[in-house]
């Protein structure tokens, strides 16, 4: 009724249209808040208008329509306390463009097809896993340089190796990563396994491995009877050797040289697989490489090649030499403690043979540790963390004081070659003047 009272009573002409009071515009913007159809209610009753009035008629009906859009979007959008709102004024006319509307819809069309795309490539991914994952992990299959599928089946024959040719108190050397393997399908005693929470005795079989071939003999004969290693490349026991290092240094402190936390002179110096000369010398280095690589033989006074598995997965050493001794002390149930007696829960203990060794040790404390009382560990936790920040700076430190000490280390002995000679020479000296003078 209001719009139709202000159409009849319009009597504005051309020159004064755009002279409206603020009053006569929010009466306005508010009847368009519910526009009315123009029928015949809305027809002048002396008449219809020229066409000039109607067309301004309009004009006027779609600036006040404009207006009261612009008012409505405003309050609904807009936050005056948003610190984006002058991005967001700017952004919107742009995205409520034709090009901008056209440019939302292939947005999201490309992102449907992507989505689309990415979820068959995991559904296939997913399949094709569930179907790995149904092999038992120690019977895998693989594929040779001919192309032939074979199954290698290596890990389960070289524990059934142990269980038919060991004798039952035999006990096995090897990463705590397969105890569980050589307890469960071999029947066989192994250092370590799964649920060997003690860090200490970790590192020293880490120790044992990473350690030259002569040291880690030392330890290796009062711990065991056999030394399995996991050979053959991929995730074998030389690629994870230089995390070994790491472990075994951060109880023996003297196990890597001064300074080098991380132990970075232990690994490989190129993606050929170069290795560190600290590697090198190490004990799993020459059973890894034993017979294989060029100039690596260990001596059968130390360790004796006993099994190697079909495609050289696994490889078996019998350690010569046991101390039989040491064997005995740990095997005696008086030399265990137990927390009640009686209990089943009763760990061993070293045997006295090892003290020499266990004496170089410094207990292990994790940064969680809230009961340790001491701060002696503060400095090497410092080093360490700053030698993994920058690996590169700790290798290349590391590799420096590697080349040093071997420089001084052959300077040493040619110094002693040349004593010896001397001493050789004169000697012989004195033997021939002896000789003249009878």
């Amino acid at each position: 009724d209001e719009t139709h009272n202000n159409n009849n009573n319009n009597t504005d002409t051309p020159a004064t249209k755009g002279k409206k009071t603020k009053q006569q515009k929010t009466k306005k913007q508010i009847a368009v808040a519910k526009p009315t159809k123009r029928g015949k209610g809305g027809k002048n009753k002396k008449g219809s208008k020229n066409n000039l009035q109607k067309e301004e008629e309009e004009e006027d009906y779609d600036d006040i329509l404009e207006s009261a859009e612009f008012i409505i979007t405003d309050k609904q959008q807009y936050n005056p306390n948003n610190p984006f709102t002058p991005i967001q004024k700017a952004m919107d006319p742009i995205w409520n463009s034709t090009e901008g509307i056209l440019l939302k819809r292939t947005c999201a069309v490309m992102f449907l097809l992507v989505g689309y795309f990415m979820a068959h490539s995991f559904v296939d991914y997913s399949w094709r896993l569930s179907k790995e994952l149904s092999h038992p992990s120690i019977i895998v299959p693989a594929r040779t340089r001919q192309g032939q599928i074979i199954r290698v089946d290596d890990y389960r024959e070289a524990y059934w190796w142990l269980r038919d040719n060991t004798p039952a108190d035999a006990r096995i050397l090897a990463w705590w990563d397969y105890g569980y393997q050589i307890t469960a399908i071999a029947n066989r005693t192994t250092i370590a396994d799964g649920n060997t929470w003690n860090h200490e005795h970790i590192a020293l079989l880490g120790k044992c491995l990473t350690a030259s071939l002569q040291e880690g003999y030392d330890i290796a004969r009062h711990l065991a009877d056999y030394v399995l290693i996991w050979a053959g490349g991929g995730g074998d026991d030389l690629a994870k050797s230089p995390h070994l290092a790491r472990i075994a240094n951060s109880v023996y402190r003297d196990h890597c040289p001064k300074g080098d936390t991380t132990c970075r002179a232990f690994g490989f110096l190129d993606r050929q697989g170069t290795a560190s000369p600290m590697m090198e010398r190490s004990l799993l280095y020459q059973l890894h490489g034993h017979a294989l690589r060029p100039g690596v033989k260990v001596s059968d006074q130390l360790f004796v090649p006993v099994y190697q598995s079909k495609y050289g997965k696994v490889r078996i050493y019998k350690i010569q030499n046991v101390d039989q001794e040491s064997k005995a002390w740990v095997a005696n149930p008086n030399h265990r403690v137990c927390d009640v007696p009686g209990s089943w829960f009763c760990p061993g203990r070293y045997p006295p043979g090892l003290s020499d060794i266990l004496s170089k040790s410094t207990a292990f404390a994790q940064l969680e540790d809230f009961n340790r009382a001491g701060g002696e560990d503060k400095q090497y936790q410092k080093d360490y963390f700053d030698a993994l920040n920058d690996p590169h700076k700790a290798r290349d430190r590391a590799l420096q004081r590697e080349r040093a000490a071997a420089r001084l280390k052959e300077k040493h002995m040619s110094s002693s070659s040349s004593s010896s000679s001397n001493y050789n020479a004169a000697a012989n000296n004195n033997n021939n003047n002896k000789a003249s003078s009878q």
